[in-house]
């Protein structure tokens, strides 16, 4: 048995990363929606955005990390949720290491608070967020390369469908080969 082949695309395996952003996202998001200015005074502690800029993140942030999340929760649009979660996590990971080469002390901010702190266990603080984010970002890129996982509502087959042709006598066919879904477990098998 190829470890490897039983592991890549797993469909048990994208549901369980699926559930594990999904939390994370809606967690991050509801703590900063219900934190008035929050979000927006944690973005200014990085120093990248003016207020203007920091005040519309600061409502939109949070409302896209929920939206993202609910889509990851039910199974919905996974490759595009997916895909926004690794795009945000690299746009955290960007931002994290951007106030520690500067010399900045913050909060991340990622879970509500933020803001500038002390500077006490600085390194290891950034490096266990950027590593923290780089493992969701993994886990968003699993989802672009195998969108189909276990209990997720998305059903339709995302591979495209092959041209076969067959030359019968002297004249050729030509025929699509249409991955079936199996709808128990998301799985697809052709047949």
């Amino acid at each position: 048995m190829n470890i490897a082949r039983s592991v890549t695309g797993n469909v048990w395996i994208g549901m369980v990363f699926r559930l594990i952003l999904a939390a994370v996202l809606i967690y991050a998001g509801v703590a900063k929606v219900f934190e008035p200015d929050g979000a927006r005074n944690a973005i200014l502690a990085y120093r990248i955005f003016d207020a203007n800029i920091a005040s519309v993140l600061g409502w939109a942030l949070p409302i896209g990390e929920i939206i993202i999340g609910l889509l990851l929760l039910v199974g919905l649009f996974v490759r595009w949720a997916g895909l926004a979660t690794a795009l945000l996590m690299i746009g955290f990971v960007v931002g994290i290491a951007s106030v520690w080469m500067r010399g900045y002390n913050i909060d991340c901010g990622c879970f509500g608070g933020g803001g500038d702190i002390t500077g006490e266990g600085k390194n290891w603080r950034y490096l266990s967020e950027i590593l923290r984010d780089l493992l969701f970002t993994g886990m968003g890129v699993w989802l672009i390369a195998w969108p189909m996982t276990a209990l997720g509502l998305e059903r339709t087959p995302v591979e495209p469908a092959r041209r076969v042709v067959s030359e019968d006598d002297d004249a050729t066919i030509e025929a699509l080969d249409v991955p079936e879904t199996n709808t128990n477990q998301g799985e697809q098998q052709y047949v």
